[in-house]
């Protein structure tokens, strides 16, 4: 690849989208303006104004890769996937088709399915708390994970797992299944997707999901899944991280992320954590904090579960956004090996 595509593939989406803009000119600029709300306007505006100064190589990578998202686009609404992939393949090449296809099918259904994404959570949980499982699933697979776990830990516990199964179970929808859940909930959906095959729910958005749930949710669903399901219990153990895989961080990891945590939850979540735990984390403070919180432990008494659990949640929510904020690397079932 050269230097200027390279260049060019490093750019955001919204400074992509910036640059076909200026291509375009003010004219035709302007008649897209039109078709855009008054965010979007100021967004794409904004993005412009900070645009560098692009090559005419670079320029002209980014509107062939416009081109080719747009035709995507045209032929997957004029025959459905399997023609546009014959199309795009003629085109394109085998290669470029496949990643064309796989970013536009991700866009329309993000955009197909927008106004569950947006709904308000607790409209979300009635709207769905009399359905069957199998469409709490299919449209908990398209909403937020946050959205999800919300809805999950409402249910009832011995509906909880049926749904955490079938979301993990569900890989690919056909036109006759959304046309299913559109006339059994026509009155609170709209624009469901019509693509012939769209990739939904799996193992990766489960642990997602319950990376976003309460420790009590977590802690009954993965006690009932191991009986059930043990291989499905761990390979989403694997794709997530929970309070007791804070014995496989390394010391550095582990005492950046103690700079953050409360004394009081420290001591409260080492009190209901076993020795292993308990352990790895006192040796990565100091010997007068150890003390402390040794001592606060002493006189924790009649520590309620629910208090543990919360404090353990706390503990993790704090490693994960340090993960997400690129500041800690968190190592998951062997996959990702770190080199120092």
């Amino acid at each position: 690849m050269a230097a200027s595509d390279r260049k060019a593939a490093k750019l955001t989406p919204a400074s992509r989208a910036a640059a076909v803009i200026v291509a375009l000119g003010a004219d035709h600029a302007s008649g897209v303006y039109q078709h855009l709300k008054e965010d979007e306007i100021e967004r794409l505006s904004l993005e412009v104004a900070k645009l560098n100064r692009l090559t005419p190589e670079e320029l002209s990578e980014i509107i062939e890769d416009f081109y080719g998202l747009c035709i995507t686009q045209k032929v997957i609404s004029e025959g459905g996937i399997i023609y546009a992939r014959d199309v795009l393949e003629r085109a394109f090449g085998k290669d470029a088709a496949a990643n064309y296809l796989e970013r536009i099918s991700k866009s329309m259904q993000v955009r197909a399915l927008e106004f569950v994404r947006k709904a308000n959570n607790k409209n979300l949980m009635m709207m769905l708390q009399n359905e069957h499982p199998q469409t709490v699933a299919f449209v908990l697979s398209y909403a937020r994970a946050d959205q999800a776990s919300f809805v999950i830990s409402s249910l009832e516990k011995e509906i909880q797992l049926d749904v955490i199964q079938r979301i993990a179970k569900l890989e690919s929808v056909s036109p006759d299944v959304v046309n299913i859940v559109e006339q059994v909930l026509e009155n609170r959906f709209a624009d469901v997707i019509s693509v012939d095959m769209t990739e939904i729910g799996g193992i990766n958005y489960v642990a997602d999901i319950m990376n976003h749930t309460d420790r009590t949710t977590e802690k009954h669903i993965f006690d009932e899944l191991n009986k059930r399901d043990p291989v499905l219990s761990e390979n989403i153990r694997k794709l997530m991280f929970v309070f007791e895989d804070i014995v496989n961080m390394d010391d550095i990891t582990i005492q950046r992320f103690l700079r953050e945590v409360d004394t009081q939850d420290l001591a409260i979540a080492i009190k209901g954590s076993n020795e292993d735990v308990k352990d790895i984390l006192l040796n990565n403070v100091s010997r007068r904090a150890r003390e402390t919180i040794l001592t606060d432990i002493e006189y924790l008494r009649n520590v309620r579960l629910k208090d543990v659990e919360e404090a353990q949640q706390r503990i993790v929510n704090i490693i994960r956004s340090l993960e997400e904020s690129g500041e800690i690397v968190i190592s998951r079932g062997g996959e990702d090996e770190i080199i120092a």
